[in-house]
Formats: C-alpha cells, structure tokens, sequence
C-alpha cells in the first residue's frame, strides 16, 4: 500500500511539473508574438525607407513630402504686381527739357558738365512735381552682356542719386538697364561708343 501511495504521489507530481513547464513557457509565447509591434513602428518613423512592408503608420508618412513639394510651385509662381510693380517704359516719353548725361568708359561717375545737366533736370522735375520719370542705362558694346547690363545699372543708380540730392522725390523716379542693347550709334570707333554710354530720361504723368 505505502508503495502504491508513493507511486501515485510521484504521478502527481510529474502531472504538476509538466502542467507548471506548460504555464512557464506561455508568457515567452505572448513575447514573441508582441515582437512584430516594434519592429512595424520603427520601420513608420525611417524616413525614405521604400522597400519594407507597409504598416499603417507609414502611409501618411510617405505620402506627406510628396504634398508639400506639390504646394511648393504654387507659392512661388506669382509674379510681383502691385503699387511696387515697375512701371512699363513704354508709359514714358522723352521732353526735350531733361537732357542725357553720358560716362567715360567703364565708369559710373556724374562728370562735372554732366552734373550741370542733372542740376537743371532736377529743377525741372521739381517745378513739375506731378511727373515721374525713368532712367535708362545705357553701355557701348565693348564687354559681355552681363557685365554692361550692370554697368547700365550703375549709370542709372548714379544719375537718379543726383537727382534725390537735389531735392527730388526718390520714389518719383525708376531706374532700368539696356546694357548694350539700344544704342543710338552703331559706328565702331569712340565718338559713336561715347554716344551709347550714356543715362537716357523719360518722364509721364503721375
């Protein structure tokens, strides 16, 4: 009887020990099937990654740079317009009261004759305070395109400086650059290039 007692004893306890191995190897389970979870989430927060499985989380995110450079074109297409908006050249005309002044090659400076043209343009415009006028920039054609287009830019700048130091209102006047492209002479020797170097002014009605 003692024998048959400590055989069913034994019995039990391998039940209880198998069914306790059996308990302790479901929560290793749980873990790995909870692994996945992390792995999707870190795949959602890598920028740029393509190849992966999609995940619920990485639909918007992928989608969302493709919107913003969509917007991107929109905001910067228009054109400036405005009260700021340079005017049309073709709105103004030449009177024979303001006079061109004219520049020594490759130079910007207003020569002292020049500035007794500017001083009497300026005392027009300020006696006939409801014009506006428009300096143009002009170069001969000796150098690129580019480097007259800044020189005429210069001349313009340099006469329109004069004026507002005589009392001219800066914001009556605007200023543009031809470089080479309009001259008035198209001989190749220095009298017909010392034409073209020149700062040209045209007025219109405010």
């Amino acid at each position: 009887m003692v024998t048959r007692r400590w055989s069913g004893m034994v019995v039990s306890l391998l039940v209880v020990a198998v069914i306790g191995a059996g308990c302790a190897k479901r929560p290793a389970t749980t873990t790995a099937a909870s692994a996945p979870a992390p792995t999707g989430a870190a795949g959602s927060t890598g920028p740029g990654t393509t190849g992966g499985p999609t995940t619920g989380g990485a639909g918007p995110s992928a989608m969302q740079p493709s919107g913003g450079t969509t917007a991107t074109p929109s905001t910067a297409a228009p054109t400036p317009t405005g009260p700021g908006a340079r005017p049309a050249p073709s709105e103004f005309t030449a009177v024979p009261d303001v006079k061109d002044i004219f520049f020594d090659f490759d130079k910007y400076d207003i020569r002292p004759n020049d500035a007794k043209t500017l001083d009497a343009n300026a005392a027009w415009l300020k006696s006939n305070g409801n014009m506006l006028v428009l300096i143009e920039g002009h170069c001969d054609e000796r150098g690129t395109n580019e480097y007259n287009l800044a020189l005429g830019e210069r001349r313009a700048k340099a006469a329109m400086n004069y004026l507002v130091s005589q009392g001219v209102q800066a914001s009556r006047i605007t200023i543009i650059s031809y470089g080479e492209e309009r001259p008035v002479c198209s001989d190749k020797n220095e009298g017909c290039w010392a034409r073209n170097r020149r700062a040209h002014f045209l007025v219109k009605p405010r």
